[in-house]
């Protein structure tokens, strides 16, 4: 059975702010989308609220609140990279997939979570000076201990300014991308889009036929008003 992951957490002066409500938003689409049983499993730092099938684990202390070289109110998440330490197959799973919470899904995620190799990570086509796409920790696939360098190379601090010097993303997305270099991946091509920068921006807010799962990284998230005035949000999240 695949453990699917999300992250419950919360930081001050962070622009976005989520609640158990927005995890069983979640685990109810998922429900709808993937026809395999799977685990709901949400690391958190107060599993207060959230409903008893969801098996919870505590949100563990290392790199607790380490701020993005970028600064300003950007996620750094880099609590996420203990995710990869071998050590923490007992808490996630032999495998899982892991999954934000800005996610509207609207289509069948088995060809996506199907995949048998060790580790996917969705690529977002936002070329730059160095790179064709980039990571992004929205939703990533892990067996787990796979990729244990993600988690034994980071030194904290100077490892995430190494890696944002680098002109990889200065948060745990850009450090995997830094210490892997390349990785399988999803894009738009197996149903999997940014609402900002692919529905909006080539779409025209309209939902592309092949779409599977839509993330909302950034602003608006998909409870705001900005994107509730579109149908198809209003109708798949839920």
């Amino acid at each position: 059975m695949l453990n699917v992951v999300t992250w419950l957490w919360r930081d001050r002066g962070y622009r976005s702010t989520f609640t158990p409500a927005h995890v069983h938003t979640l685990y109810t689409m998922v429900a709808r989308h993937y026809p395999h049983p799977f685990q709901p499993v949400c690391v958190t730092d107060d599993p207060t609220g959230l409903d008893p099938a969801i098996r919870t684990v505590p949100l563990w202390p290392d790199h607790r609140g380490l701020l993005s070289p970028h600064g300003g109110g950007n996620p750094g998440c880099y609590e996420r990279l203990r995710a990869f330490a071998p050590e923490v197959r007992e808490a996630l799973g032999p495998r899982f997939v892991s999954i934000d919470l800005d996610a509207v899904i609207v289509g069948d995620l088995a060809p996506l979570w199907q995949r048998p190799d060790p580790f996917v990570i969705w690529h977002l086509p936002m070329a730059t000076a160095r790179r064709q796409s980039l990571f992004n920790g929205s939703m990533w696939l892990l067996e787990t201990g796979a990729a244990p360098e993600v988690w034994t190379r980071f030194g904290g601090e100077a490892s995430a300014l190494e890696a944002y010097r680098a002109g990889c993303d200065g948060n745990d997305q850009g450090w995997m991308q830094y210490v892997l270099g390349t990785a399988p991946g999803w894009t738009h091509r197996d149903g999997v889009y940014s609402f900002k920068f692919e529905i909006l921006k080539r779409h025209g807010g309209q939902l592309p036929a092949n779409a599977r799962v839509v993330f909302f990284h950034g602003k608006p998230d998909p409870w705001d008003a900005d994107a509730q005035r579109l149908a198809w949000v209003r109708e798949a999240y839920q």
